[in-house]
């Protein structure tokens, strides 16, 4: 028989859980910080150990190289180890207005302009405004898509239809699931819409 969802709250200053809502956190102090989210049950596997589950030793572990997504921007490709790593995800933070949309654009237009097919979704600005920033940044690749968008599920969507090599989100903290009751931002959003898109 299935597990049902259960409520938890989530104090969105520290991430604190507790069973029911609770006026001040017991962790970082705050007041009126905890929100009401909704847990999915971790998925079970019975059956069968598969190939791949058993624990191993370093030796045990066939080694091949990874084929990055070679980036044209050497101190980029130098912080991501030499490039993107095909399924991994990167998560971009810094103080507001420290230039963290213009180096996502640029990095999006540098890997389209190799010939891959990248998806820029922006959730706080719109198409318009995006436009006027990538012509004063002087874009004009062919396989640069760029879409306004927060609902995590269209999202996914544009970019298996797309089939794009590099999705870029422009916030996560502007991103929402609809399956979700908690607000955009929340710790809970947050959580679960990385988890989708790491998936993704």
């Amino acid at each position: 028989m299935p597990t049902k969802s259960r409520i938890v709250y989530i104090c969105q200053q520290c991430g604190a859980r507790a069973p029911k809502w609770q006026g001040r956190c017991p962790d970082c102090g705050e007041w009126n910080t905890y929100v009401e989210t909704q847990e999915s049950p971790a998925a079970r596997r019975l059956g069968p150990v598969l190939d791949g589950v058993e624990p191993r030793r370093v030796r045990e572990i066939p080694v091949s190289d990874l084929r990055r997504l070679a980036v044209p921007l050497p101190e980029v490709s130098r912080v991501l180890g030499g490039g993107i790593v095909p399924g991994s995800l990167v998560l971009v933070g810094g103080d507001p207005g420290v230039g963290k949309s213009t180096l996502l654009m640029q990095l999006s237009e540098a890997l389209a302009a190799s010939g891959q097919r990248v998806l820029y979704v922006s959730g706080e600005e719109s198409l318009g405004q995006i436009g006027l920033r990538a012509r004063r940044l002087g874009h004009q690749a062919e396989q640069l898509y760029y879409l306004c968008e927060t609902d995590l599920a269209r999202i996914a969507d544009a970019a298996t239809r797309l089939e794009a090599a590099l999705l870029v989100v422009d916030s996560i903290q502007s991103v929402y699931d609809p399956e979700l009751p908690s607000a955009p931002g929340s710790v809970g959003q947050l959580r679960e819409c990385t988890l989708k898109l790491m998936r993704l």
